[in-house]
């Protein structure tokens, strides 16, 4: 349910069309909420059926010209139920710790390579938020709404600093690890101590 909320979000942000709005979540709300072109589209399709948006009406009718889209107070009303609604945090699947808990029983041939590549999207990602919290929240830019967004985006800072820590530890860790001694008695392991966190 929660990609008609963002689209619900977006839409009481700037009333938009669906290229518009595609191009927002590919830059802003994609970040932590992705979704394809198409299923975007096939949701304003549906939050206009249930009377939650509608489309603007066109000074200039033309063939083919892109219809933009407003909140209706229902819609707005939806969003607010949602947000104030309780809601649990997802269990954590992450395959890479998958991986490294079956590296404990065959071995880590080919895994340093991947934790590096992981290592530098995180940092990628890292610099790409740095730069957007320099460029729209500088000092002084402290209204409510702001904040708000502001929080959004630390969220997304502090994870990708934790993943890009985490990640040089475990290059550390797997580059002390002997040889290809961690296949030698691992049937024998009885996963003691190697949960992975949630």
């Amino acid at each position: 349910m929660s990609l008609p909320h963002a689209i619900l979000t977006a839409l009481l942000e700037k009333p938009s069309s669906g290229l518009e709005l595609t191009r927002r979540f590919d830059k802003s709300i994609g970040y932590f909420w992705s979704a394809t072109h198409q299923q975007i589209y096939r949701e304003l399709g549906r939050l206009e059926a249930e009377g939650y948006i509608r489309a603007l009406p066109s000074e200039v009718p033309a063939r083919g010209q892109k219809k933009a889209y407003e909140v209706l107070p229902a819609g707005r009303a939806e969003l607010e139920r949602w947000t104030a609604a309780a809601q649990d945090p997802k269990p954590l699947r992450d395959t890479l710790l998958l991986r490294l808990r079956a590296a404990a029983m065959v071995g880590t041939a080919g895994l340093q390579a991947d934790l590096r590549r992981h290592l530098e999207l995180h940092e990628r990602q890292l610099a790409e938020y740095l730069e957007i919290e320099q460029r729209d929240f500088p000092p002084g830019k402290d209204s409510a709404q702001d904040r708000l967004r502001h929080l959004v985006l630390r969220a997304g800072i502090d994870l990708e600093t934790f993943w890009t820590r985490w990640l040089t530890h475990a290059l550390a860790e797997v580059a002390a690890l002997p040889g290809e001694g961690l296949t030698d008695g691992a049937a024998s392991s009885d996963g003691a101590g190697t949960t992975p966190p949630r």
